[in-house]
């Protein structure tokens, strides 16, 4: 998290070694307000990530690892299945993807959103703010685990599942298209798909692994035509009795 998320930030965002080039939202971050902890964006989004993301993360590991020692979550080992061993490698993505689609429209939902509201506070992102979530949310969003309890994995699948959908969370969040050098794009950081969910709350609920936003009505892509679409959706559901 350190070495990632303040890398990530000490690059674009206190030194500004690409300056606002290819970043979505011109204006500054982080930000001052009495919105955040700390009235303070970065240290807002610092300690909810470490304090609390860190920890859901690392308590949920461990408690799959136990659970596997003890006999209480199928283990799998190459010898019995090297195939499957190393497809449940390509099935992790797809799985989280949708997982994180389900769980992102459960956390919109009004009685969830008082906690997910907190991740929301950032309208302009940095990637400190990916795993800036209230301590329900950490609990609803690394949940995606659980799947280790009915499917047969190796410990190495675990680690790699929670490191995918930790980091992923961090890199999407920077705030910036990618790294840019020579007028070339030379490694792709963030996500358009969700710095517009972040702009408008009610789209994009999912990744781009599949998409599940396009299949369930939720897709934006920053035209006004889907803004249109958006618009029509909410008035409908505010309409319905």
């Amino acid at each position: 998290m350190l070495l990632l998320a303040h890398g990530l930030h000490l690059v674009f965002h206190r030194y500004q070694l690409q300056g606002t080039d290819h970043k979505y939202d011109p204006r500054p971050f982080p930000r001052q307000g009495r919105v955040f902890t700390f009235g303070n964006q970065l240290h807002d989004n610092m300690f909810w990530a470490i304090a609390s993301g860190v920890t859901v993360w690392s308590g949920y590991e461990a408690l799959i690892w136990w659970s596997m020692a003890n006999g209480l979550a199928p283990v799998l080992t190459w010898a019995e299945n090297p195939v499957w061993f190393v497809a449940i490698f390509f099935l992790i993505p797809i799985w989280e993807s949708f997982y994180f689609y389900w769980i992102h429209r459960l956390l919109h939902a009004g009685l969830f959103y008082r906690f997910h509201a907190l991740h929301h506070r950032n309208t302009d992102i940095g990637p400190w703010s990916g795993l800036s979530m209230h301590p329900v949310e950490h609990l609803f969003y690394f949940g995606t685990i659980f799947v280790h309890f009915f499917l047969p994995t190796h410990p190495v699948h675990l680690i790699c599942h929670l490191m995918f959908y930790g980091l992923y969370a961090i890199i999407t969040h920077t705030g910036f298209e990618g790294v840019w050098a020579g007028g070339r794009k030379r490694l792709h950081l963030g996500n358009f798909h969700h710095q517009l969910h972040h702009r408008y709350f009610e789209v994009n609920y999912g990744t781009l692994e599949v998409p599940w936003d396009k299949l369930f009505g939720t897709f934006h892509d920053g035209s006004a035509k889907a803004k249109d679409m958006m618009r029509e959706r909410i008035a409908r559901r505010r309409n319905q009795p």
